[in-house]
């Protein structure tokens, strides 16, 4: 049956790859939002069958990479404070901030520790009553509804030794930054399917409307992919500038009601600077009035400093779609896996760690 299954996949592949090259005359420049899709992109060579007409950039889809060095910073510093637990996701331990990271701190005797759900952290702080846990929240509209439960639990039990760094970003004013930039190079956008069936896709319709362009939601898997490519270049080549769902089995154009109300009921959306796209007006969600008691960050008193980015590491371009991993002198060189630069290298949604992982390390040679 697998086999059966594979050999309809490969079928359906070529089928779309003989309509996107059927279709395609012009020159177009299509951005995948997501980290996920651009690693499903890489691991199986989208980009590579796709003719050359259609060129793939990987756009700010990894919310680890979009986290600011002083967001990091702020979790380092509190981490080595006596008393205090930090826990997050194991991708954020390897992100350096402006001196280390959080496994460095972890060396240095910290007590960091990686859990696979914020609830995780809730437990742990019902078990360690003498001292303080905090979430280290980061990611889209797709994991901030676990966090708003993690948070709205802790205050049904009571709990005032638990709170939350919060670095949840919303994707929509990302994609109308990149719209609006005057480099802007993008003409068209493959939106992350599991952010909208979260949200929806509702957010959406006005940004193409504004700025004329084609967002089709498309899913992770690569006949997916190529649907949504092959109805994006559709589009394009049209002259339309539509919305359509490619992941209508998991998104509904209302998206998920409850989830959305929790974080309505938890958080409150604020501007926030990005790593690469600077301060994006309503592009984070902090910690509502509310549930002050739960934000690390007022809990603490914690301030922070703007970060300068290395200046070897050219992060923010690639996260904006306006240059390739292989492209970066650093890539594969100075940047790596072991060594990185930055975020994108080490994140498992990172751009250039999709590169890395794929083989695409002689790209960089012959990119100079």
């Amino acid at each position: 049956m697998k086999f059966v299954d594979e050999f309809r996949n490969v079928g359906a592949a070529r089928a779309l790859l003989d309509r996107i090259r059927a279709t395609v005359t012009k020159s177009w420049t299509i951005m995948e939002v997501c980290g996920g899709q651009t690693h499903t992109i890489l691991r199986y060579g989208i980009d590579e069958l796709l003719p050359p007409a259609v060129t793939l950039v990987h756009g700010p889809g990894c919310p680890v990479c979009v986290t600011p060095i002083e967001m990091i910073d702020l979790a380092i510093g509190l981490a080595q404070r006596p008393g205090v637990i930090l826990c997050s996701f194991g991708d954020m331990l390897r992100v350096p901030g402006s001196r280390s990271d959080l496994f460095d701190a972890r060396a240095a005797g910290a007590d960091v520790r990686v859990v696979y759900s914020p609830l995780d952290a809730v437990d742990l702080a019902r078990r360690e009553t003498a001292r303080e846990v905090v979430f280290f929240a980061v990611g889209f509209e797709t994991t901030a509804p676990t966090t708003a439960m993690a948070i709205a639990h802790a205050s049904d039990l009571g709990l005032s030794n638990f709170s939350v760094i919060a670095a949840h970003v919303r994707v929509p004013p990302a994609i109308e930054a990149i719209l609006a930039a005057p480099d802007n190079r993008v003409q068209g956008f493959l939106a992350a399917g599991h952010v909208c069936t979260v949200m929806g896709i509702g957010e959406y319709r006005p940004i193409v409307e504004k700025f004329g362009v084609p967002i089709v939601v498309t899913g992770f898997e690569p006949i997916d992919l190529l649907d949504g490519i092959a109805m994006c270049v559709a589009q394009l080549e049209a002259g339309r500038a539509e919305l359509e769902n490619q992941y209508a089995r998991s998104v509904r154009p209302e998206g998920n009601r409850a989830a959305q109300a929790l974080m309505a009921a938890i958080f409150t959306p604020v501007d926030r600077r990005w790593r690469g796209l600077e301060a994006l007006p309503k592009s984070a969600l902090a910690i509502s009035d509310r549930y002050a008691a739960y934000d690390a960050i007022r809990k603490f008193n914690l301030t922070s400093a703007r970060v300068a980015e290395p200046l070897e590491c050219r992060a923010g371009e690639v996260l904006r779609g306006l240059l390739k991993p292989p492209q970066c002198p650093a890539f594969g060189r100075n940047c790596t896996p072991d060594h990185p630069l930055g975020a994108p290298m080490v994140s498992s949604e990172g751009a250039c760690a999709a590169y890395f992982r794929a083989g695409r390390v002689a790209e960089a040679t012959e990119a100079e």
